[in-house]
């Protein structure tokens, strides 16, 4: 496991509640421009947590906001390589959202596949960093 996604409204707001209750400390934080996010990397123990804000309401997380409120957005796992991960899964039936990797928070290559690949949970697949 990567890291869980998690959409918020307000990306400090977060951050000091996330400090505040779990003792999490920020990794790094950043714009994701091809993705209309900002987001930041929590650690939280041995784990990580990506908490999103959109940037704009036309944005993927800016439409889940609208639909759903904040909550649980992704779950991401870690792969030593996305394109050959994208073609396992491909081959494997799974439906893909991104056919192709795209760059991520910190550098990673990033690509989603379809929560109906998975029982309703967006999946995200990470690499490098």
């Amino acid at each position: 496991m990567h890291h869980v996604g998690v959409a918020i409204a307000d990306l400090d707001e977060a951050i000091a509640t996330y400090e505040r209750l779990f003792g999490a400390i920020v990794e790094h934080r950043g714009l994701i421009e091809g993705q209309g996010v900002e987001a930041a990397y929590l650690r939280i123990g041995a784990g990580r947590v990506e908490l999103l804000a959109a940037t704009g309401e036309d944005s993927p997380v800016g439409r889940f906001l609208a639909r759903r409120g904040p909550g649980m957005h992704h779950l991401a796992f870690e792969t030593e390589d996305v394109d050959r991960e994208l073609r396992v899964l491909a081959a494997a039936g799974a439906q893909l959202i991104d056919e192709t990797p795209r760059p991520g928070l910190e550098g990673f290559q990033t690509a989603f596949v379809h929560p109906d690949a998975a029982y309703g949970v967006l999946t995200e697949v990470v690499s490098g960093g």
